[in-house]
């Protein structure tokens, strides 16, 4: 079967885009070609994408699109948007289905600040956008990363900021894995079950050793996997 959004099949309405932008697709192909997140190693599901440019560049796309009355070419972005917002929203409900229900006096701690390991970027960080949409559900929210905490006490001070991820965790009744740092595939799993109030883990990366966790007393779970 045909992924449907393979660069194959997203590069032929940008050509009706090229084609009315006096632009060339081949040209464009070709340089997107050398972009080696084209291949398998672009394609991990997860909570979605963030940052200061892709968002903003998808939706600007759209609107030049528009403008060149061809909007119906790239209608299927708009559901990539949609789609990648309802990642977040998926990770709040599950986060809220662990808790029973009821956020209110829970304390969750969130591994990841930035929106993509390896900068201190936090705009539009998927991370921060449920870590802010839990505690606006009455939960107490730590959050941990280690490069981007300054920037997230700045943006969110209502956000509890710890730089150690098992520090971090004292006493959480949920963990949230929603940044893909290395250095959190790293921790410890049976150290850190001793750390927090209930050993609940919910994997937004899908990056954490799941069997390792679960032999160490966690109970996980990955979005984008039934159990």
């Amino acid at each position: 079967m045909t992924w449907p959004l393979s660069p194959t099949s997203m590069v032929k309405p940008v050509a009706e885009v090229c084609e009315s932008a006096g632009a060339d697709v081949h040209q464009l192909a070709e340089i997107l070609g050398h972009d080696v997140r084209m291949g398998r190693s672009g394609m991990r599901p997860g909570l979605g994408f963030g940052g200061g440019c892709l968002p903003k560049d998808l939706r600007g796309f759209m609107a030049r699109a528009g403008e060149l009355g061809v909007d119906q070419a790239v209608a299927f972005l708009r559901e990539v948007d949609a789609i990648n917002r309802r990642r977040r929203e998926r990770m709040v409900a599950l986060a809220c289905e662990q808790l029973g229900g009821d956020l209110a006096g829970r304390r969750i701690t969130v591994w990841g600040a930035a929106f993509k390991p390896n900068t201190d970027d936090i705009r539009d960080s998927p991370a921060l956008a449920v870590a802010q949409k839990l505690h606006d559900l009455g939960a107490t929210v730590t959050v941990t990363d280690p490069k981007a905490l300054d920037n997230a006490r700045k943006v969110h001070p209502e956000l509890g900021c710890v730089d150690d991820p098992v520090a971090a965790a004292q006493g959480a009744d949920l963990l949230l894995h929603l940044t893909e740092w290395p250095e959190f595939s790293h921790v410890d799993p049976e150290q850190l079950a001793r750390r927090v109030a209930d050993a609940k883990v919910i994997d937004g990366r899908g990056t954490l050793d799941v069997e390792v966790w679960r032999a160490a007393g966690w109970t996980v779970r990955v979005l984008g996997r039934a159990s």
